[in-house]
């Protein structure tokens, strides 16, 4: 007799909102993107990568303003050659320059946004005055956007972005430009919409503690590669512990010591080393490596991984101490989170 009971069955993850596959970007003889295969979960996604890795060349291929010379990428679930309107109808952009329209002010220029997205009139008119107070514009609104500060300039950006209520936002460098407090309030925005609203979105920047602050997964692009991709948390793990170290000693030949035992270890802006153990390592192996070449340990302290680690690792030769301590690597700058 047949049973009716039935094995539960585990529901399917969620469709990518973004991906591309093999997709390569030249502007003449120089390559923008090269064979980039990589997918952007729903949720907040942070682009991450130091100015000239092709992020910005990334959006605008998938905005369909840039055609690349190979390769394929979908838009949610939208062919990018197929559907280029279809999709521009259903995403929010916040470019990295500005793109008012002098003369007007900011709700008549953010409800002309709205219409050009296709929203009636007193649809958009209504829109403009919501997403202008959500972004703390409220009482600057019948400013002309001409007469705004670069962080206001910023806050329009991302209202005429969210004006027609998009399926998927697009920000590139969006605290650019903005003074500590200005920063702080717009990643507050930024991680309401994503957290607090479930607005998929993606972050570009070349700031670190932009993306930690409001994304959970990561695309860290190199020289128009992808050099690594995944959950934030989950490419913070090394499997051992971390340790910051500072030896009074030969310093290089110590570093060669650990390398050569399979220990990772960088320079930082400080003067201390971030070191990165095996699962088996523990801060009596770096004593025990330190009193056999007779280095002095002067400083040691447990860390825990960051997503400056994720970078640093996914960039190899471009990691701080190859070429002076911040060499090849995005901002990080004393006021981020």
């Amino acid at each position: 007799m047949a049973s009716d009971m039935t094995e539960p069955m585990s529901a399917a993850p969620p469709a990518p909102v973004v991906r591309l596959d093999g997709v390569s970007v030249a502007y003449g003889r120089t390559w923008a993107l090269r064979d980039v295969t990589v997918s952007f979960e729903p949720g907040a996604v942070g682009l991450l990568g130091p100015n000239g890795a092709g992020k910005s060349t990334l959006i605008k291929a998938l905005l369909g303003f840039v055609v690349p010379a190979a390769g394929r990428m979908e838009v949610l679930g939208l062919d990018v050659t197929v559907a280029p309107l279809e999709i521009r109808g259903r995403i929010g952009y916040m470019p990295e320059m500005d793109a008012y329209i002098p003369g007007m002010n900011a709700v008549t220029f953010v409800a002309y946004c709205g219409q050009l997205a296709g929203l009636p009139g007193t649809d958009a008119m209504q829109r403009a005055h919501e997403v202008l107070q959500y972004v703390g514009l409220g009482e600057a609104r019948y400013r002309n956007v001409e007469t705004y500060s670069t962080g206001m300039r910023q806050r329009i950006k991302l209202a005429q972005a969210l004006v027609h209520d998009p399926d998927l936002l697009f920000l590139d460098e969006p605290t650019n430009g903005m003074d500590p407090k200005g920063r702080d309030e717009m990643l507050v925005l930024i991680r309401d919409l994503a957290h607090g609203r479930g607005l998929n979105l993606i972050l570009s920047s070349h700031v670190l503690p932009d993306v930690e602050a409001t994304c959970d997964r990561v695309v860290v692009l190199d020289k128009g590669r992808v050099a690594a991709a995944g959950a934030i948390d989950q490419l913070r793990g090394t499997g051992g512990q971390v340790f910051e170290l500072r030896v009074k000693g030969d310093e290089q030949r110590f570093v060669g010591v650990l390398q050569a035992e399979g220990i990772e270890c960088r320079a930082t802006d400080e003067d201390v080393m971030r070191v990165f153990m095996p699962p088996d390592g523990t801060a009596r192996t770096l004593f025990a490596l330190a009193a056999r070449e007779g280095v002095q340990v002067r400083h040691l302290r447990p860390s825990v991984p960051t997503l400056e680690d994720v970078f640093v690792r996914a960039l190899g030769a471009g990691a701080p101490g190859a070429d002076g301590p911040n060499a090849g690597t995005p901002e990080h700058p004393s006021t981020g989170h």
